[in-house]
């Protein structure tokens, strides 16, 4: 079982900078592929960014690619979300997920474990 509880999120003004955090639960974090997802309302969740369990590779939705980097911790069980030039368009509530590795899995959403969200709001 793994717990994710993500933090960070608030509100901004366009082209200012977030950090998100998403802390995991669990002795097992290293052997998860983590990924982030977002939902705006009335949309459909969508996929943000992804990294595999040793941290050596990274995916990126087109729409925050050069924008957005995340990385992760496996010592302190955290992902991370660095996100940059943030536009009005981003504004959504940001999920941190967790595939027991299947890191081409998490992609496409199928995702193992799931976070409560955290709301990030980027005024124009």
């Amino acid at each position: 079982q793994v717990r994710l509880v993500e933090s960070g999120g608030g509100l901004v003004q366009a082209g200012d900078s977030l950090r998100l955090s998403c802390a995991a639960s669990g002795r097992t974090f290293s052997t998860y592929a983590m990924g982030w997802f977002r939902q705006a309302p009335g949309k459909e969740r969508e996929f943000v960014a992804a990294i595999n369990w040793k941290g050596g590779n990274t995916y990126y939705a087109d729409s925050v690619r050069g924008r957005f980097t995340t990385s992760r911790d496996n010592a302190k069980n955290t992902v991370y979300l660095q996100m940059n030039s943030l536009k009005p368009e981003d504004t959504a509530a940001y999920y941190c997920a967790a595939t027991y590795k299947d890191y081409d899995g998490l992609k496409i959403g199928r995702c193992d474990y799931w976070g409560q969200g955290t709301q990030v709001t980027v005024s124009s």
